[in-house]
């Protein structure tokens, strides 16, 4: 069984930066595409990066230039890295790993930005 544990979050002024980690456990998930996702109080979960197991990334023009995602897969870790964070980044950030059907989130993580 595949866990996802994230961590890092917290609360940070505008500005500021933060690195989320995502800790898999059960397997090795090398071919699997990783991406982290956020829900912010009253809207949709919605995707904000994800890398694939060909280590190509991508993002979602909200985040691009502030925010790097990454990937260890001899730890099996994967990290988001959230530079100039703005109060609409706010939000609880999931870590998902899916390889076609198979599809692993994490529990999520709390990120406040604010002053």
């Amino acid at each position: 069984q595949v866990q996802l544990v994230e961590s890092g979050g917290g609360l940070v002024q505008p500005g500021r930066s933060l690195t989320l980690s995502c800790a898999a456990s059960g397997k090795r998930l090398d071919p699997y595409t990783i991406a982290w996702h956020r829900q912010a109080p009253g809207k949709q979960r919605e995707l904000v990066a994800e890398i694939s197991g060909g280590m190509m990334p991508s993002y979602v023009d909200a985040v691009k230039g502030r925010f790097t995602i990454d990937r260890d897969n001899n730890k099996n870790i994967f990290s988001l890295q959230m530079n100039n964070l703005k109060p609409e980044d706010t939000g609880v950030y999931y870590c998902q790993a899916y390889l076609g059907s198979s599809i692993y989130w994490g529990q999520g993580t709390q990120v406040t930005v604010s002053s």
